[in-house]
């Protein structure tokens, strides 16, 4: 029972995911060392899970280590310039060699159908062609890269006929010019150039390197692109990584909703950083996607699947929807994804220069991750704006939380006189309150 449980919550809790995926572009990128990890498989499944769920998808990949085995076999040497790769004719037959046979690697893993596997009756279609126009790189620095180029153009028109037929379309790092030149491309150029021009969702990388840490060595979870460009200026990033945040800024800026940089290391780690709260990788947005704002009528049915189960086991007062309603310009609500995750109420006592705090919930799935914290100095914010100095809170469950944050026990006589005179005697809560000056 216990499973059955958890599988119910858990498909509860993803389906506001699948409702605002359907429809969508995402594009999906890997390098090569993917490939040579031996995770090919497993991403064939986890991205058929995807499109079975109605979302539109568009596969890059890489071939860098393909590449360097190419050019070993055949006793070329490699040469690069600021970490790009200068394609001499012998680099270009090598770079054709690896993306020939990525690409029908990648078709065989997408072909799976056994029974009793994910891909079980999949039946999907993986569709490639010349769909990406390029440009030579030209000389840099003094060093002509050759035939290393840049995209031009996506062909944006020929793929979204082809997505919605219910194909996967596969690009590889090749570009073509209308005189019949090939061109090595870097695979975060195409994924970018391709999400820009189909107005993709969401653009994914799943990178060799691991989860990006700021200067302190914490997880960098979520930036807006204006804190991913500051996070770049500062130089203390890895190169690779600071490529990868670099072409997720580009994109951001460009009109890409979402990017995603996803450590492939983690099984499952696509679907995790999609249908998760907090993903397992680093997510970039042209705007700061999680919202911490005053709450709308809209917000009511939110915050009451919020403190539902609260009322219920007597942690809150019962409200109903039409007191929710009625006092919805008190509640602030902390949002991600459009969904909510956690909220509180602010009622102000002028005359005494009081506020109360009320009903501060946060989702139980997101709890020690700080939005509890976020909430309390949101409230705090909007009490001093609206010239109140201390603000106190009546609880029967969590004093100690709020003593670990600068409140301090009160009683009943500490109150507003008009909150004195509705004190609930029966749940005998305990006050307490914070100096907000």
């Amino acid at each position: 029972m216990e499973n059955q449980t958890q599988f119910v919550h858990w498909l509860r809790s993803v389906a506001p995911y699948v409702h605002a995926f359907r429809g969508k572009t995402f594009v999906v990128a890997f390098p090569g060392e993917l490939v040579t990890a031996g995770d090919l498989q497993v991403l064939a499944q986890d991205l058929s899970l995807l499109h079975a769920l109605g979302i539109r998808i568009v596969v890059v990949h890489g071939s860098r280590p393909q590449v360097a085995e190419q050019l070993a076999l055949r006793n070329v040497e490699a040469h690069f310039h600021n970490g790009l790769r200068v394609t001499d004719s012998a680099a270009l037959e090598c770079a054709k060699e690896a993306s020939g046979e990525l690409r029908l690697d990648i078709e065989a893993a997408f072909s799976q159908g056994l029974p009793n596997t994910p891909m079980a009756h999949a039946a999907i279609r993986v569709i490639s062609g010349n769909f990406v126009t390029a440009r030579p790189m030209g000389v840099f620095d003094g060093v002509d890269l050759q035939l290393t180029g840049v995209v031009r153009k996506i062909a944006a028109d020929v793929i979204q006929p082809i997505m919605n037929a219910g194909g996967i379309v596969l690009l590889s790092p090749l570009g073509f010019s209308p005189t019949g030149e090939a061109f090595n491309l870097t695979m975060e150029d195409v994924a970018v150039s391709a999400a820009i021009a189909l107005r993709a969702e969401k653009l994914i990388f799943l990178s060799e390197t691991p989860l990006m840490k700021d200067a302190g060595g914490s997880d960098i979870r979520e930036l807006s692109s204006h804190q991913a460009e500051a996070v770049l200026s500062a130089g203390f990033l890895p190169s690779d990584a600071a490529f990868y945040l670099a072409s997720v800024v580009k994109a951001c800026n460009a009109g890409v909703s979402r990017a995603h940089i996803v450590p492939f290391a983690t099984d499952g780690s696509a679907l995790l950083e999609l249908f998760t709260h907090d993903g397992v990788g680093t997510m970039v947005t042209y705007e700061n996607l999680e919202s911490l704002r005053q709450a709308t009528i809209e917000d009511v049915g939110g915050i009451l699947k919020l403190i539902e189960p609260l009322e219920a086991d007597g942690t809150l007062v019962k409200r109903g929807r039409e007191l929710i309603e009625r006092e919805i310009h008190y509640f602030s609500v902390i949002e991600h994804d459009n969904v909510i995750f956690g909220c509180a109420a602010l009622y102000p006592f002028p005359q005494e220069k009081m506020g109360e705090m009320a009903c501060l919930t946060v989702n139980p799935e997101v709890q020690g991750q700080g939005d509890g914290d976020r909430i309390l100095k949101h409230i705090e914010t909007r009490a001093r704006e609206a010239g109140l100095t201390k603000l106190f809170v009546l609880t029967t469950r969590t004093s100690h939380w709020f003593l670990r944050r600068g409140f301090t026990l009160a009683s009943v006589n500490d109150l507003p006189q008009d909150r004195q005179k509705i004190y609930n005697w029966q749940r005998k809560s305990q006050i307490l309150i914070k100096n907000l000056y």
